[in-house]
């Protein structure tokens, strides 16, 4: 798409106006964006606690150094300080080491200590009976015994 300004180069900064219910789109390219005094650079907005990760991080002797990397994922411990997440799951066992001194520091332990979530349970429902009829739905199923099946589905859906 070209700039609507100067019909030469490709737009790259795209504006949408709404006036008084009406709505303009303008596209325009770095040069008539910045000669209309539309910044066109957008830097990453830094993540609040990546400030106290990094010194937190320069404070501590750190266990792995900044090259070291998530063999999953790839990010690597300057990739977490800069944004404050990491990758994927496995980051958390890549980085055991530094995220445990972090999570000792900020929390004051490394090991969650506060109330777990309960599931709550209706009175009269036992959890064992229910799992043994799904268990016994999914055979009766694998068995194409239908009938079974149907009664074993009303019986447990009647339950939950």
């Amino acid at each position: 798409m070209l700039c609507d300004q100067c019909k030469e180069r490709d737009a790259v900064v795209h504006l949408t106006q709404i006036v008084d219910a009406e709505v303009t789109q303008l596209h325009l390219c770095e040069k008539c964006a910045a000669a209309k005094g539309i910044e066109t650079t957008v830097s990453m907005p830094k993540h609040p606690l990546s400030d106290f990760l990094h010194a937190v991080q320069q404070q501590s002797a750190p266990a792995l150094g900044d090259q070291a990397r998530c063999a999953y994922c790839q990010t690597s411990l300057r990739d977490f300080r800069a944004s404050g997440r990491l990758g994927c799951a496995q980051c958390y066992t890549a980085f055991e080491g530094a995220l445990r001194e972090l999570l000792r520091r900020v929390h004051g332990a490394a090991r969650h200590r506060g109330s777990e979530y309960e599931t709550p349970v209706a009175p009269g429902f036992v959890v064992s009976e229910l799992d043994s009829l799904r268990e016994r739905l999914a055979l009766a199923v694998a068995a194409e015994e239908f009938e079974l099946a149907a009664k074993l589905r009303d019986e447990i859906r009647a339950r939950e």
